[in-house]
């Protein structure tokens, strides 16, 4: 491969190592690295998931963060720390604040709460070449935070994440050129390269392809044949070619639709679900009104419990754009009466509103006073922004089946 036509970034990938267990160790003035610790969801439910375990207790007991908290042994040397969501958020807000001292916020591309990618070109003057620059920023999170992370250095976004993945978790830091992809990457199997999937590498193993290798030299018709896009995107992974870019304004993107969902803690009736869904509907209204837009296509999910299975996804979409809570409601009760089969007890809801549309001047109706019941829907979000998420909600909230109270308190599903 003549990798001369191609663009050479000096690209890092930074991984907090076990985040949300070592924020609680360094919370309790413990060693993030030798503690026994795990972050539960839910420490008063057995089957709760455990979203965090320290690399020592991996080691150990070879928890993982798939785990449930009734899987972890009787040792008493483990210390279980329920989740703190917002100490996590402001910790991981404060960490990128610190990258921003050495790049400019456009070289910044946040990829989830404790992973972020940092395009570090033209630092050599100030802080060396790039794995000085590296070495500096794993420095200063540990003095600064007290947690520890792993660092891969790349020509691009893809040699960065994937070199961290395979390499910089065992050494501190890792780094792979163009021209280091055939020693430092092709050797492993697919399934362990970041963008592929089970079904993926199950498909590729179908055509005797195991190793990144074996992808490389494979033909790219072939692929791009019985993959479509994707083929040609793995052939060119395969290769360490990334045409991703590393500046810009990572954090904007076009908003396709508002969706709500909840993984309910107990089987719900059909008559119960109802409220539930009226919760998520207003949630789902209430985002799109505050970004302008309206849609015209209403999308219920239902998912019945284990011992049932199954349950149904429909849409329906109507003559004018709304984001009327009341309006979106009645649509999902309509697909809800029509598609349940009246037996089930349900455990997971998911509301969409989505074919959005700005949300212009209000068409006139005949029969409803559709500009009152915007402007209600308005009122209500400007007191709930004003006094908190909680401040003014539907008396049905308040009852056993209402989940916007519960809700509150929770960011991401768990615990704030």
């Amino acid at each position: 491969m003549d990798y001369s036509s191609y663009p050479r970034n000096d690209v890092l990938c930074i991984d907090m190592r076990s985040f949300y267990a070592s924020v609680e160790a360094v919370k309790r003035g413990l060693d993030p690295m030798t503690v026994q610790l795990a972050v539960v969801g839910d420490v008063n439910r057995p089957g709760s998931i455990v979203l965090a375990a320290s690399p020592a207790l991996k080691k150990k007991h070879g928890i993982s963060n798939v785990s449930r908290f009734f899987e972890l042994p009787a040792d008493p040397d483990i210390v279980i720390a329920p989740a703190h969501m917002a100490d996590y958020l402001e910790v991981s807000t404060e960490i990128t604040k610190l990258i921003n001292q050495y790049v400019p916020k456009e070289a910044i591309h946040q990829y989830s709460v404790d992973e972020v990618w940092v395009t570090v070109n033209g630092l050599e003057r100030l802080f060396g070449n790039r794995r000085q620059v590296a070495e500096a920023i794993r420095q200063d999170i540990q003095e600064n935070f007290g947690i520890t992370c792993a660092i891969g250095i790349g020509d691009n976004k893809f040699l960065a994440k994937v070199v961290m993945d395979l390499h910089a978790k065992k050494y501190g830091i890792a780094e792979c050129t163009y021209e280091g992809v055939a020693e430092k990457l092709w050797p492993f199997q697919v399934q362990e390269i970041w963008g592929i999937g089970r079904r993926m590498e199950r498909n590729l193993n179908r055509m005797g392809i195991v190793t990144l290798g074996q992808l490389a030299k494979f033909p790219m018709k072939s692929l791009t044949k019985r993959f479509g896009i994707i083929g040609e995107q793995l052939y060119w992974h395969s290769w360490g070619i990334d045409l991703s870019p590393v500046y810009g304004n990572f954090t904007k993107t076009e908003q396709k639709g508002f969706g709500h969902g909840i993984s309910l803690l107990r089987d719900y009736s059909g008559d119960e679900v109802a409220i539930c869904i009226l919760d998520l509907c207003e949630e789902a209204c209430r985002r799109a009104r505050r970004a302008g837009k309206a849609g015209k296509t209403i999308h219920l999910g239902i998912s019945y419990a284990k011992e049932s299975g199954g349950g149904f996804s429909r849409s329906r979409s109507v003559t004018l754009p709304t984001n009327i809570t009341m309006d979106v409601y009645d649509v999902c009760m309509q697909l809800f009466h029509e598609f349940y089969d009246g037996i089930s007890n349900i455990r997971h809801v998911y509301v969409t509103l989505g074919n959005l549309f700005e949300n212009g001047e209000t068409q006139l109706d005949l029969f409803n006073n559709r500009p009152q019941k915007k402007d209600i829907g308005y009122v209500m979000d400007a007191i709930r922004d004003k006094y908190g998420s909680t401040a003014i909600l539907r008396a049905s909230s308040y009852t056993d089946a209402g989940i916007t109270i519960e809700r509150s308190s929770k960011i991401g599903g768990h615990q704030a």
